[in-house]
């Protein structure tokens, strides 16, 4: 799914969100409780706003779905739902901001309990630190910034899955 498709979803119904933010938030949601459905992510997401229509409805189930399965397989296919590289690079850095906050969100509202493990509480800071990043973002050193936030935000977010989800079982 596109980031484009999935935006457009998005702010027809709520001009002030975004693809990133909505996936963010599902992430996070994902990342703490696996038994997360759809349709808590949905009812978080168009809270105070229109639903959307059965056709958009079913694309972002799918997008949701989607994130599940990558986040819980061997593969470690999952990447952040962000502007493509034909995207100017400040527009990409604020998609990231926006998708940092949505998982945050979604964390908030997933998992109440506030006792981490110090890795996961680690973690979570720097994805506070990450949504306060400068979108006057450009030139070469800029963009290898970006993809390395971008990289480490995947695999923390790998890593506090397995962590919070570890924390379960005991």
């Amino acid at each position: 799914m596109t980031y484009s498709l999935i935006n457009t979803i998005i702010i027809q119904s709520d001009p002030e969100s975004s693809a990133a933010q909505a996936h963010g938030m599902a992430t996070g949601m994902l990342c703490v409780n696996q038994q997360t459905q759809s349709s808590d992510w949905l009812g978080e997401l168009f809270f105070h706003t229109a639903s959307p229509t059965d056709e958009d409805r079913k694309t972002l189930v799918d997008l949701f779905e989607d994130t599940q399965d990558l986040l819980v397989s061997d593969e470690f296919e999952f990447d952040l739902l962000l502007p493509g590289d034909e995207a100017l690079l400040s527009e990409q850095v604020e998609a990231l901001t926006h998708w940092c906050q949505g998982f945050l969100l979604g964390v908030g509202f997933t998992h109440a309990d506030s006792d981490w493990s110090k890795e996961a509480g680690e973690i979570l800071k720097d994805i506070v630190e990450f949504t306060k990043l400068d979108i006057d973002a450009e030139g070469e050193e800029d963009e290898n910034d970006f993809v390395e936030i971008t990289e480490y935000i995947r695999s923390a977010v790998l890593l506090l899955r397995s962590e919070v989800n570890k924390e379960g079982e005991r």
